[in-house]
């Protein structure tokens, strides 16, 4: 027979593992799936949503201004090649730069007004295939180095922000400027400028 204090032992083990076994349960992760397109503020930061909407109003504002219809007629309605440049990160937040940058290029090539060309960061891997196409490819199916289209403008642009807090209460003001620039003579024949501000309540963290 088991003593009092074997026994009490045993209650002991069985509560503990009980416990453990609770506390596991209550923690367990939980996962939601929702639309891509669904907005979700969680912590009032630049987010997916803002990338895609600052993006797409922003291109759709450069398409409609004048610069556009002066390039293709003097070009006998050719459209314009764009590149998007490099989109400088001014705030103190981490802002994938990289995702705006895609946005926009898929805003821009949806539009079908103007046609665009691979970043610089794209063109290496390209070539590299084209330089190897040289050497292993069917002739019939290769290639030509030097064939490239060249753009006629680049997209530059900046990401800045100020924050000010009273309380729990916390303002997120966010400007994006973007510059379209002439890479002929370097003119710049486009200013944009996009502005947003969050205002987010029972703001525990201070920056």
């Amino acid at each position: 027979m088991l003593g009092w204090g074997d026994r009490s032992a045993g209650l002991v083990k069985v509560c503990m593992a009980l416990a453990v076994t609770a506390l596991l349960g209550a923690c367990a992760t939980e996962v939601t799936r929702v639309s891509p397109d669904e907005v979700k503020d969680l912590s009032g930061n630049w987010n997916d949503t803002d990338s895609q909407m600052v993006s797409k109003e922003m291109i759709k504002e450069a398409l409609s201004e004048p610069w556009l219809d002066n390039y293709t007629r003097r070009h006998n309605g050719k459209p314009p090649v764009v590149i998007v440049g490099t989109i400088r990160n001014l705030s103190f937040e981490h802002i994938n730069t990289n995702a705006f940058v895609t946005d926009m290029q898929r805003a821009l090539i949806n539009s079908g007004k103007v046609e665009f060309v691979a970043a610089s960061d794209q063109r290496g891997e390209v070539r590299k295939e084209r330089k190897d196409q040289d050497i292993n490819a069917r002739e019939d199916t290769r290639k030509a180095m030097g064939q490239e289209v060249g753009a006629d403008f680049m997209m530059k642009g900046t990401i800045n922000m100020i924050v000010d807090q009273s309380g729990d209460t916390r303002v997120h003001y966010y400007q994006v400027d973007l510059n379209l620039i002439s890479l002929a003579d370097n003119r710049i024949v486009w200013v944009g400028q996009k502005k947003i501000k969050k205002v987010v309540e029972n703001a525990k963290l201070r920056y």
